[in-house]
């Protein structure tokens, strides 16, 4: 089980937010309370998309406390391996899973582009 920050920067007002995700839920919500980030901030439009959008200091906080770090890229590869398997998969995996799966949609769809 693992929590994950990505590197992305986006404003929101005098904040500067990024992402963190879980693998579950319940390790997510874990952390958000860890770090002192309220429950009503939490982000779920469908179940695998959970996940918090955080002040850059509480990102510190959340890598200080064990969170892994990844690229906005890697955690967006993540996050669509969860959309379709369920799970996040491994950081390191993310690329070869993504270019798998864009391989088989492809194949599937009779090699059109």
């Amino acid at each position: 089980m693992a929590v994950y920050v990505d590197n992305m920067r986006a404003k929101l007002g005098n904040m500067v937010m990024c992402h963190m995700v879980a693998d579950t839920d319940d390790e997510l919500h874990a952390m958000a309370d860890r770090i002192g980030v309220r429950r009503r901030w939490h982000q779920a439009p469908r179940r695998h998309d959970s996940h918090y959008d955080i002040a850059l200091s509480k990102r510190r906080a959340a890598v200080e406390a064990g969170a892994i770090e990844v690229t906005r890229k890697v955690l967006g590869m993540m996050t669509l391996r969860r959309r379709v398997c369920g799970s996040l998969g491994k950081p390191e995996e993310a690329s070869a899973w993504c270019k798998a799966h864009f391989t088989a949609l492809k194949a599937a769809a009779g090699g059109a582009a």
